[in-house]
């Protein structure tokens, strides 16, 4: 099996917005939108989905911006307050597992090299067939429905 470790987002871009209004938020294209049901709302940075009661934030992130054809943006949850990246070893948080995953995988210029589907309890196994190619440099895992960006996952 490869070591590889799935990343949340860093907070530092988010962080500014927890404290604006709703119409500040609007102004920047940003919804915050209360959470009615779990699982739904998925933290881009936490990689938990957030419970009832808590408020989200969508907005849209660009998740590949790299001078390449494949460059990527798409609308991302991120919890109201989230100050934590969260990063997984060798284990695939309950927030994936439990989703479809469309998977990528990008070598180092950012060029995608494979993409496949998969339930998110068997991402372990895609992940291994694609870091058995060396010139694999990191993987991007969307929700498969909606096709929004879901984590990063790195060789360890």
């Amino acid at each position: 099996m490869s070591g590889f470790a799935i990343t949340g987002l860093d907070p530092a871009p988010f962080v500014p917005l927890y404290g604006f209004s709703d119409a500040e938020l609007a102004g920047l294209g940003v919804i915050r939108m209360p959470v009615d049901a779990k699982p739904g709302f998925p933290c881009r940075v936490s990689l938990e989905d957030a419970m009832p009661g808590d408020h989200v934030l969508l907005l849209n992130y660009e998740h590949l911006p790299l001078a390449s054809p494949y460059r990527q943006r798409h609308a991302i949850f991120v919890r109201d307050g989230a100050t934590e990246a969260a990063r997984f070893e060798n284990e695939v948080p309950e927030q994936l597992a439990i989703r479809t995953l469309s998977v990528r995988a990008y070598d180092a210029n950012g060029m995608m090299t494979d993409a496949d589907l998969t339930e998110g309890r068997d991402l372990p196994a895609l992940i291994d067939r694609f870091f058995a190619d060396p010139a694999v440099a990191w993987l991007h895992a969307h929700n498969a429905k909606r096709g929004c960006f879901a984590a990063r996952i790195d060789r360890t």
